[in-house]
């Protein structure tokens, strides 16, 4: 195996599980997470889709076929997060000591190298949807 195609599994797999290893704290209704969206004002909607584009987005992660998609999609999912808690929640949420914050930076970092490795994906998918005549 390609030292390049281990580097691109072991973000991947970092990657997916952060964002999937929350999703029981939002499909659950865990206090944390409630009080979270609350504090946004988009409890219980924003919640359930953040889980739910999480959970995609960790499967699409983890998909050779589908890093480059997945990686995209975390970076928008991440600048979501980050922006959220710099302007609303704050870096620190319910004591945890920026942790949730600190993720958010991980998982946008990992996702744009992701499409970088991945950028041949993105050029395959504009190819095949917006060909050249």
């Amino acid at each position: 195996m390609k030292t390049i195609a281990i580097i691109s599994w072991v973000l991947r797999i970092i990657a997916a599980g952060i964002l999937l290893q929350t999703l029981y704290f939002k499909f659950t209704a865990h206090p944390e997470s409630v009080a979270l969206f609350t504090k946004l004002g988009v409890e219980p909607w924003g919640r359930i889709a953040t889980g739910v584009l999480e959970l995609i987005t960790g499967i699409l992660l983890l998909i050779p076929a589908t890093a480059f998609l997945g990686g995209f999609l975390a970076m928008g999912l991440m600048v979501g997060a980050i922006a959220s808690h710099l302007l609303v929640i704050g870096i620190e949420s319910q004591g945890d000591g920026g942790q949730l914050f600190i993720l958010a930076i991980i998982v946008l970092k990992l996702s744009i190298i992701i499409q970088v490795l991945h950028r041949k994906q993105a050029q395959q998918l504009v190819h095949t949807y917006f060909p050249v005549k």
